[in-house]
């Protein structure tokens, strides 16, 4: 996501406060948010699968994901 449509997000927070939205400008808020939202979530996915533990013997493992009960 570049930096315009952050401030774009941003611009469209200040003006849902201050005097409301358009049924366009909603959507469009709604539609930034969603590609911010995924994007943030696919670059955590890829820090967290960098990320590698030092076990008691001095080897590094990396994370697993937790196995639901």
């Amino acid at each position: 996501m570049d930096k315009a449509q952050i401030e774009r997000i941003n611009e469209l927070a200040r003006k849902k406060k201050a005097e409301g939205l358009t049924e366009e400008e909603t959507k469009e808020q709604a539609a930034l948010r969603a590609q911010y939202l995924k994007e943030f979530r696919a670059n955590m996915e890829a820090t967290l699968q960098a990320v590698r533990v030092e076990q008691a013997d001095g080897t590094y493992k990396p994370l697993e994901k937790k196995k639901p009960n």
